[in-house]
């Protein structure tokens, strides 16, 4: 692994408005890099990357049942008492999921560490998918890259096929936040995929979906929402005022409600309880358990943070970096601390992802600050054996 300059595509800045890629800029400060890339060899994709994260996955899809199956963990998870059910119901039907993204710490030396997984809400996977696609084919075609360069990302193929698996009857709604033109970004993208698999799609904004006289889910036209992807976060939905309608949803949402217990922090110490020295998983612990003690490098992460807030890293017992924001009401973990790859453009974090059931692609995400955040820029990599 490695992080090398090349010369960037006169025409990309084109090419993203083009594609609605309007957030390659964001807040004044670019967040796609088109002049730069990561290097990895063939067999440390495979080896390091590839099997790992697919090993990851199937270990916390085997986790899944004990959670949901239990009040303890389930309390420990900070899920409301009222909504388990939802969340155990949703896993003993065996609702489809689509996607998440493993954030994985790794400097091509040694085992690849999990950070966290972001099973839910996931972004990114549209700068993944298809810009840095674009990017690999148009600096092999300049001669920037040789012709033999490749890339680990079969992520577009991937989606569509996964889209393929659910029933093509319904319109297939697609909700977020529409006014964030990231989450717009992606989303659009996401519903482009589901086109491709034969449904019928249409965009909502999150704050647009009612209630009928039923308690059905309804859009702005008032038809019923059988099937909906929304890039809202489960620990938003189970705190919203139209939380008490969710039992009734059945399969309506996308990713289903199982997948909340993937995405909080507290599956990390639940990992490491299961696979005690998994060289994929770092020692992990709720925050207040005597183990989290011995750590003296560690971690502090919010049972529920989004973009790196409320983080904050210690190295022996000393702040070294923190992050503001407003999480951390539920409760904390504390995971050992894990360097990261550094270079002259900062530390990277490589995020692979998981669609369906298997690991299809990488984005590598850089941050000046040890604490990737929602500013960091994205990079993309290449193959070079």
């Amino acid at each position: 692994m490695k992080r090398i300059t090349c010369a960037e595509r006169p025409d990309w800045r084109d090419k993203a408005r083009t594609v609605g890629f309007g957030f390659h800029e964001m807040y004044g400060e670019p967040y796609w890099l088109d002049d730069a890339a990561y290097v990895f060899a063939l067999d440390e994709i495979e080896q390091a990357i590839e099997e790992p994260s697919q090993e990851l996955h199937e270990m916390c899809m085997d986790l899944v049942g004990d959670i949901v199956e239990s009040e303890e963990k389930l309390e420990r998870l900070a899920v409301p008492a009222e909504l388990r059910d939802l969340v155990r119901d949703s896993w003993r039907r065996g609702d489809r999921h689509l996607y998440g993204r493993f954030d994985l710490a790794y400097d091509g030396t040694g085992p690849a560490k999990l950070l966290e997984y972001n099973a839910d809400t996931p972004t990114s996977i549209f700068e993944t998918a298809y810009f840095q696609y674009n990017w690999l084919t148009d600096q092999i075609e300049a001669g920037v890259l040789p012709q033999d360069a490749d890339q680990f990302n079969s992520v577009q193929e991937s989606l569509v096929e996964a889209f393929s698996s659910f029933s093509q009857g319904p319109i297939f709604h697609f909700a977020a936040m529409t006014e964030n033109e990231e989450d717009r970004g992606t989303t659009v993208y996401l519903m482009d995929c589901a086109t491709q698999a034969g449904h019928r799609v249409e965009l909502l904004d999150i704050k647009d979906i009612g209630i009928d006289a039923l308690g059905r889910f309804t859009d702005l036209g008032d038809r019923v929402i059988d099937r909906c992807f929304k890039l809202y976060p489960w620990e938003f939905m189970l705190r919203e005022t139209f939380a008490p309608y969710l039992p009734r949803s059945g399969r309506v949402f996308v990713e289903p409600a199982w997948k909340s217990v993937l995405s909080n922090k507290g599956l990390l110490p639940l990992l490491w309880e299961r696979y005690k020295g998994h060289p994929n998983l770092l020692p992990a612990f709720f925050d207040g358990d005597d183990a989290a003690s011995t750590l003296t490098s560690y971690v502090r992460k919010p049972l529920l943070s989004r973009e790196g807030e409320n983080v904050t890293i210690f190295a022996e017992g000393a702040e070294l970096a923190t992050a503001p924001g407003h999480y951390g009401a539920e409760g904390y973990v504390i995971q050992q601390y894990a360097p990261l790859f550094r270079s002259d453009g900062g530390f990277a974090v490589l995020g692979s992802w998981i669609v369906g059931d298997r690991a299809c692609g990488l984005g590598v995400r850089e941050d000046r600050s040890r604490i990737t955040a929602n500013l960091s820029r994205f990079v993309p990599h290449v193959i070079l054996d």
